[in-house]
């Protein structure tokens, strides 16, 4: 999809289609009194028969409007002017392009009036703009044998209007936000592949596939025997009840200098999880093919970085497994000694995502990182905590965090810092290994951190659980992309610093 701006002359522009925003009551937006004015008041009119209120999320399709260049006008409401913020703007963008995905539009011009620069600036503008545009013209990469529908039509989105002194920051934020969109639908794909097709080989086999596409990407995949030789006992415990076996991937931007010290991302990256021995309920175990979301999100964002260039050293890491309860399975009461030495009774088999993360953090001291982050869909705990609004953010580091709940605030993908203070480590006691990887129902999301720090000493470390933000499920099933925007904000940021 092409990206472009445009600074004047809205009624003159040569698209199919423009977006004007309109506010409840029929109150005109600043551009929408232009366009209004060039058709001789016509939308005045039609707003004074109160054919569209202005409600947020609302749209109205209109053909034809005299003086206008553009065969096709669609309103959008933005709600109450008093209320009107970066949020409400959004909305209105997002509901428009649903609107124009129905359509065989080709073109669009974006003339929904913003709020305060403060709120929504040149470069954010940009960003929303070229995001939203993508991510609404998302299809589901189903495997349905039937006539499938065509695709989306639209090619060119002009965003607008801009003052001469905000292009270039306008520009580059389009060209960001098409690079996150475009990431995004990497991450989505992979999580919303069935667990028969998107096993721990595909996925290391597609982030083969996404290092071939770019020169700055280095990818090191090992296999069974491999990880048995870096002794990554927790994570061989997890893959040993499955018939597929654990693939450990290694991605590596060098964008920055040799000696520089990387940013570590690691992903949890479980293809399928039935919770082993500990076996999960039936009702929506089918969902547990996204169970690998945050492993995608870090295939994700190394394809980001590249496309964008960072200058960063950037490493990604993805302990991909299926969590299977076969007759080689883990049981409830084994102890496996971890890469970095320590030993874990594992009183529940379902509580696997930390075990193999226990090893991918313990390899990740290998870098020198700057800074190590891992992504997972850890734990219902924090989905029970936060809902689906905010992911969790916890960790060892109060700077690390600040960084990531500012850069979730920027990309409207936010997350929320939980606490991990030593008396949630006492809760994961054990009589017979080091610890256990339980601690109680009481805290779960935090515990489960607190495990993780276990293996994050001396490392700047933050931990993302995003259990509740990473998919959807009911009649809108599906990988949301998250949170790929907050971590193109982070490592976007990080490059500027």
């Amino acid at each position: 999809m092409q990206f472009e701006v445009w600074t004047k002359g809205l009624a003159t522009l040569a698209v199919d289609c423009i977006v004007l925003g309109i506010f409840e009551e029929g109150e005109l937006s600043g551009e929408a009194q232009s366009v209004d004015s060039a058709a001789g008041g016509r939308l005045k009119k039609l707003l004074a028969r109160g054919d569209f209120p202005g409600r947020p999320g609302e749209t109205l399709l209109l053909a034809d409007l005299p003086g206008i260049e553009a065969s096709r006008v669609v309103l959008t409401g933005l709600g109450a002017k008093k209320n009107f913020a970066r949020k409400s703007w959004r909305k209105a963008w997002s509901a428009a392009m649903t609107a124009i995905g129905r359509t065989r539009i080709t073109s669009v011009a974006v003339a929904i009036d913003r709020p305060d620069s403060k709120d929504l600036d040149d470069y954010y503008f940009g960003r929303g703009v070229a995001e939203i545009a993508a991510g609404s013209l998302y299809r589901i990469n189903d495997l349905k044998t039937g006539k499938k529908p065509k695709s989306p039509a639209l090619q060119r989105v002009l965003a607008g209007p801009v003052r001469k002194t905000g292009i270039e920051a306008t520009e580059r934020g389009l060209e960001h936000g098409a690079a996150i969109s475009a990431s995004q639908k990497i991450q989505r794909d992979l999580a919303n592949l069935p667990g028969n097709v998107c096993t721990p080989t595909y996925l290391a086999d597609q982030a083969r596939a996404i290092a071939k596409r770019h020169p700055s990407l280095r990818v090191q995949i090992l296999d069974e025997p491999a990880i048995r030789k870096e002794k990554m006992g927790c994570l061989l415990a997890v893959s040993q009840g499955s018939a597929q076996p654990p693939r450990f991937i290694v991605l590596e931007h060098r964008g920055g200098k040799a000696d520089t010290p990387p940013v570590v991302l690691v992903g949890k990256g479980v293809t399928f999880d039935t919770g082993g021995i500990s076996l999960k309920d039936p009702p929506s175990m089918d969902e547990m093919k996204f169970d690998m979301s945050g492993g995608a999100a870090v295939i994700a964002s190394l394809n980001l970085v590249a496309e964008l260039k960072l200058p960063l050293r950037v490493v990604g890491l993805v302990a991909a497994v299926e969590n299977m309860p076969g007759s080689k399975a883990v049981k409830p009461g084994d102890i496996a000694t971890s890469a970095s030495g320590q030993t874990v009774e594992i009183l529940n088999t379902d509580a696997e995502g930390r075990l193999i993360l226990a090893d991918a953090l313990h390899y990740a001291r290998r870098f020198h990182p700057a800074a190590v982050i891992d992504i997972a869909t850890l734990t219902g705990a924090c989905m029970i905590a936060l809902g689906h609004h905010h992911s969790g953010c916890m960790g060892n580091d109060d700077g690390l965090i600040r960084e990531l709940v500012e850069a979730g605030v920027r990309a409207d993908d936010r997350t929320w810092q939980l606490p991990v203070t030593e008396e949630y480590a006492e809760q994961l006691k054990s009589n017979f290994a080091d610890f256990a990887n339980i601690g109680g129902r009481e805290g779960g999301a935090i515990t489960a951190a607190a495990f993780l720090g276990k293996f994050t000493q001396g490392l700047k470390w933050a931990h993302l659980d995003v259990a509740g933000i990473a998919y959807q499920g009911g009649a809108q099933k599906g990988s949301t992309g998250k949170p790929t925007p907050l971590l193109a904000d982070f490592l976007i940021h990080r490059a500027a610093l």
